[in-house]
């Protein structure tokens, strides 16, 4: 082949004339000119010499690839054969060995020699092979920097061939001039090296030898050399690309799809680079007279219209080589471009869209949400927790789902985006942990799906999570929601579970029940406390109806604020009344602070709690904005402001510390101890040493002068802490400067009014072991199950019914969530109202070893549909009845789960009775029901109940009904004009605290994120005082544990409680006629220490309408915590032991609203005629102040 036909302009005349001069001399018929004319195709000069003048030698090149290719093959073949003939051999010798042993065992072995086994040494071979094998496996550093060398330098060595591709097929080169040689030279060196490692590691030499990646070494490395060798360079290395996706392959992160790419690519490239070789070179045995001049990539477009069987024609293959290779090429080049690309598309279409990685903001918080997320549970979330009545949220909310977004739920994402972004994959990952960078996350919260049909699943599939993401960082913050109450123990078994740092279960089973355990004692508390920490905001209606008053109190939420200098020292309902009538917020509890720091909440504390410095308030209130009032409040600045919004931050410094603290400091700073180790540090005082030293110079005392003095200023001013705080948190056990008198002083066997505990049997065991439930002996159900016609003449009043749908297969509902706040020890135990199940026994048997050691606990065996089992247990004289169902999760409609409770408070609504209560008093004494008796002198509201109301219409029967859907809410009253889309907040059964749904917990989620108090104050407040520590022992047994009465466990009784106090009648009579809402507030608070905290109002009392049958004129009451009982109970008034009544009408709660509080412009009617006829009607409640410590009757 001449120059001109490889497209190449001659190097020098000389060659040009002598090319000219053969050419002109080739005679056809003559075989020796044609090999003359294969001695000058190869262009040279005196510059690039080339042996033989230019002849052309491809032949060197393949020739040293397959000598190499089959001299390995035959060496190791050779070697094998030797081995095994020399392995054959050795066999035989071991065999004639063996059976000589056999003949003559000791002939061999010295009698005083024992037999040892020889032991196998690891050979320099066997080491060096393990070598090789971590260094080409990338399991150590050096091994992964040599893996990513080779594929850089494949890389390389790839570009060096698209750039000779320009070149002719074979020409002259001078090594030590030519740059692009040299460097190809010292890739295949490496290459070569890297090949030896891979051999050494092999455990198979014979497969390692005939493997893809081998052979692609076979055809690129040893031609180089040649070119060296040679001084010139052939482009037949076409098995570069080749070479380059093995190594590709290796680091790849998307396994299928780089694979697909690249045994695509590679194919197609080497394919052409074939073409290119045989087309430029033409055909041998037509003398390379029938070549063509191809660039590379003419070849690979050549190679790609084929493969897609378009086939243009402006090029094609000339040679025979060529068209022979399209021939064959075409047949699996078609059926790979068939089935690769469509895949390789449908990978790259199906890529995870939202697969990337989160990039954190300075400065900017984030939280990572996973578990059930789905439109509903995200809106609801996003709703509250971005809601604008909190401060400026400035946390980026992280979703982490393995199922991608819907159009829905992504355009619900698009809206918030400035807030919002989604990755898709799962918690159970570390990959994607990563990836949202969870280990700088503030927090990650784990929904869970309320409606799923086998709770169990859902808590064990967030408890998996939880596991995850504590293994993957121990310290994060964890608020996962959990359905079932028994399986929070899991949670315990997790080392990196630790509830004071934040970890926290929602477990809405415990909640739920709780919700409705409270408002069987005080009706309409549920809807209350549920608008209380939800985020809502207000709207204003003009009409003068009840939504307008109820919408007020709904725009309020529970918010935490610290409490300002101004009012350290005062008393708690001192404080209260400030922050209500001059900063119009309603401060319900405080965060206490003991000598250790350890946090504890107090609600309604009384007079015995002064306030410290730093104190965390709880407070009711519209916006945050609001209780910031309470922190920049200063008697100096703003005691004569009457406008609570021109309360600001004022220029006053804050008091130089207290002389005490002063006192404290220098005597801990003389004696060279911490504050902690100082004895004579009863307080705490976290202030920096050297500020303090330079803000207050003190002047040096003693140390034993100190100290005096201190215990003499403790005398004169006692310690503002509780003495059960200081007993529980070793305050004064464990200071040995405490006085006798003090410790006597604070004895809780010493407080008026609680002498009968010292004469209490010590070995009765009437509490469990924390004292803070009555318990019993367990009791089998079979001694509690009650026949239709004994429930009929045990003549029940004043109970709670639990109507409960719930079978065999039914999942557990937690009954014992529900019964221990109707058990809690801050009740007396005849304040307890009995509790009567009406359900099926099969489920009630599943459910009876939570409950079998609570008190006054019956079961009537039936279903709540029958009329004839509602009337044995005297449904008409409860207190409560309480409809729940077990079956509502495993029906698929949802319009359809709640049809079970539906259906029964219908069912109880329609009923009619007679007038039992006549009936009862027309007979004996002997047959009057517990509590009725009215001749005792301790018919007060503290030891006695009410004359019981007679109801003779259903309608008339307080009930809370239990649902799953909120849209079902509309047909529990058939007569409301509620909308069916209308939220359930704003329907008029969950306003009335008839219907309670478990969607309104939702809200704790974002409430618990930004302060973990609240969830311990709402489950203080309803689950009748479940901690830590009682779930720790429930977590063992599976049951409360009995203990005996010790002033620590009697201790705990003293807490607080709500109640529901009537106003037509007793201490608050005045303001039932026409009083404000102000009035009622500080009456309560000032004369009985009482905090009244809601108004449970009737619907529409504005209207004086004279129907008798109408629901709408009944009489108000108020819900209000008394304090504990450590004030001395002399200081009541007689005002305090009045009888207090209730009504369970249709009423609505009516939260204080801030702005308008004091005086507040709702007023509380009088009563009409038709009222006072229809209170009557109506049951009693417990009494507003009840003393605890006293002996208890016998369970």
């Amino acid at each position: 082949m001449l120059a001109e036909a490889d497209g190449t302009v001659p190097h020098g005349s000389d060659s040009s004339m002598r090319t000219s001069n053969i050419i002109n001399n080739i005679n056809p018929d003559s075989s020796i000119l044609i090999s003359k004319m294969e001695d000058v195709v190869i262009p040279f000069s005196s510059e690039v010499p080339c042996d033989n003048n230019g002849q052309r030698m491809w032949w060197a090149f393949l020739a040293s690839s397959m000598v190499t290719f089959f001299g390995g093959l035959f060496i190791i073949l050779l070697w094998r054969t030797l081995k095994y003939m020399w392995t054959v051999c050795c066999h035989c010798n071991v065999k004639h060995k063996e059976a000589q042993k056999v003949i003559n065992p000791a002939a061999d072995k010295p009698k005083d020699e024992k037999e040892e086994v020889p032991i196998s040494e690891v050979g320099w071979m066997t080491s060096v092979k393990d070598w090789a094998g971590v260094m080409i496996s990338a399991q150590t550093i050096t091994g992964r920097v040599l893996v990513v060398l080779v594929f850089a330098l494949s890389i390389g060595a790839l570009g060096i061939y698209f750039i000779d591709s320009s070149d002719p097929i074979e020409s002259c080169q001078n090594f030590y001039k030519d740059f692009t040689l040299q460097i190809d030279m010292a890739f295949n060196v490496f290459f070569l090296l890297y090949f030896g490692l891979r051999f050494i590691a092999a455990n198979d030499k014979l497969w390692f030898w005939l493997e893809v990646n081998s052979v692609v070494d076979f055809f690129t490395v040893p031609p180089v050399f040649v070119s060296v060798y040679l001084n010139r360079s052939w482009l037949g290395k076409s098995a570069y690309p080749y070479h380059f996706t093995v190594i590709l392959l290796l680091p790849s992160n998307s396994i299928k799809l780089v694979n697909l790419c690249s045994i695509f690519i590679s194919t197609w490239l080497t394919a052409a680079g074939f073409i290119h070789l045989v087309e430029n070179s033409g055909d041998p045995w037509e003398n390379f007279q029938n070549s063509q001049s191809l660039s590379y990539w003419e070849c690979v477009y050549l190679l790609m219209v084929t493969m897609s069987t378009v086939g243009y024609g402006d090029v094609y293959a000339k040679t025979t080589l060529g068209r022979l290779f399209m021939v064959f090429f075409i047949l699996g080049g078609l059926a790979m471009f068939a089935s690769y690309v469509p895949e390789i598309i449908e990978l790259i279409g199906n890529r995870k869209k939202y697969g990337g990685s989160y990039s954190a903001v300075n400065g900017r918080k984030h939280i990572v949400v996973c578990g059930h997320i789905t439109l509903e549970s995200v809106s609801n979330f996003l709703k509250d927790f971005l809601h604008k009545d909190r401060d400026d949220v400035n946390v980026e909310i992280v979703f982490l789902h393995n199922i991608s977004p819907n159009l829905e739920l992504e355009a619900l994402f698009k809206r918030h985006f400035t807030q919002v972004e989604f990755y898709q994959g799962s918690v159970l990952n570390p990959h994607d942990l990563a990836r949202v960078k969870i280990e700088s996350a503030d927090a990650c919260l784990i929904l869970a799906n309320k409606y799923c049909a086998d709770p169990d699943a859902e808590d064990a599939s967030n408890i998996m999570r939880v596991i995850s993401i504590k293994n993957y960082h121990p310290k994060i913050r964890i608020i996962t929601q959990m359905l079932q109450y028994h399986n929070k123990a899991h949670l315990l078994n997790i080392p990196s579970w630790n509830w004071k740092e934040g970890d926290d279960a929602i477990c809405l089973a415990e909640l739920k029940a709780g919700f409705i355990a409270q408002s069987c004692l005080a009706q309409g508390l549920s809807t209350m406390l549920a608008n209380l920490f939800s985020m809502r905001s207000f709207i204003e209606i003009e009409e003068d109806t009840w939504q307008k008053y109820y919408l007020e109190g709904v725009a309020n939420e529970m918010y935490t604020e610290y409490l300002s200098s101004a009012f350290v020292g005062l008393t708690f309902p001192t404080i209260c009344e400030l922050c209500y009538v001059k900063l119009k917020l309603l401060l319900i509890a405080i965060e206490y602070k003991s000598e250790q720091r350890e946090s504890s909440i107090l609600i309604n504390p009384g007079n015995h709690v002064k306030m410290q410095e730093g104190t965390l308030g709880f407070f009711i209130a519209s916006d945050a904005k609001e209780v910031k009032r309470a922190f920049f409040y200063c008697k100096a600045c703003h005691d004569d402001i009457t406008d609570p919004k021109r309360i600001k931050k004022c220029a006053c410094k804050r008091p130089k510390m207290s002389v005490y603290k002063r006192m404290k400091l220098a005597c801990c700073f003389d004696c060279g101890c911490s504050e902690q180790d100082c004895s004579c540090m009863s307080g705490s005082v976290h202030s920096n040493m050297d500020t303090l030293q330079r803000a207050y110079p003190l002047s040096s005392v003693s140390v034993h002068d100190c100290a005096t003095t201190l215990r003499a200023f403790e005398d004169e001013h006692p310690s503002t802490l509780s003495p059960k705080k200081k007993q529980r948190n070793g305050g004064m056990r464990n200071s040995p400067n405490c006085s006798p008198k003090m410790m006597s002083r604070h004895d809780p066997l010493q407080i008026p009014g609680n002498e009968q505990i010292e004469s209490m049997d010590m070995n009765v065991k009437r509490y469990d072991s924390t004292g803070m439930f009555h318990w019993c002996p367990s009791k089998e159900i079979e001694k509690v199950i009650l026949t239709r016609s004994e429930a009929s003449m045990t003549v029940l009043s004043g109970h709670v019914v639990v109507c409960i749908f719930g079978d065999v297969t039914s999942a557990l509902v937690g009954l014992r969530n529900l019964v221990m706040p109707l058990r809690a020890s801050n009740f007396h135990y005849h304040e307890l109202k009995p509790i009567v199940f009406v359900g099926s026994l099969d489920y009630l048997r599943r459910e009876w070893e939570t409950l079998h050691n609570f008190p006054k606990v019956s079961i009537l065996p039936g279903t709540p549909l029958s009329r004839a089992d509602l009337r044995a247990v005297n449904i008409n004289l409860c207190d409560m009845c309480v409809i729940l169902s077990a079956n509502q999760n495993n029906i698929e409609d949802t319009s359809l789960q709640d049809k079970e409770c539906i259906l029964a408070s219908l069912n109880i609504k329609s009923m009619q009775f007679d007038d039992s209560i006549g009936v009862l008093q027309a007979n004996s004494q002997g047959f009057t029901p517990p509590g009725m008796d009215r001749s005792s002198p301790d018919s007060s509201p503290v030891h006695g109940f009410v004359r019981q109301a007679s109801v003779t219409t259903g309608s008339n029967i307080p009930i809370i009904t239990e649902l799953v859907n909120d849209s079902n809410v509309q047909f529990l009253d058939q007569d409301d004009d509620d909308d069916p889309d209308t939220e359930l907040y704003l329907t008029q059964p969950f306003a009335c605290g008839t219907a309670f749904a478990v969607s309104v917990l939702d809200s704790l989620m974002s409430a618990t994120y930004f302060n973990d108090n609240i969830l311990t104050l709402i489950r203080t407040l309803v689950t009748g005082g479940a901690t830590p520590e009682l779930e720790g022992l429930l977590a063992e047994e599976n049951a409360l544990r009995g203990g005996y009465s010790t002033p620590q466990t009697l201790a705990n009784r003293d807490r607080c409680r709500v109640a529901q106090l009537a106003l037509y009648d007793g201490p608050f009579a005045d303001l039932g006629d026409g009083g404000c809402y102000g009035d009622l507030f500080c009456k309560a608070l000032k004369t009985y220490n009482m905090l009244c905290f809601g108004i449970y109002r009737l619907r529409d009392a504005h209207l004086n309408c004279p129907s008798p049958c109408t629901k709408r004129k009944k009489s108000s009451s108020v819900h209000s915590i008394p304090p504990s009982n450590r004030q001395n109970r002399n200081s009541k008034t007689r005002e305090a032991r009045d009888k207090q009544k209730y009504v369970d009408s249709q009423k609505k709660w009516f939260t204080d609203e801030p702005e308008n509080a004091y005086p507040r412009n709702i007023q509380i009617k009088p009563m009409s005629t038709h009222m006072a006829n229809q209170v009557n009607q109506y049951k009693s409640t417990s009494s507003l102040i009840p003393p605890i410590r006293e002996v208890e009757d016998e369970c």
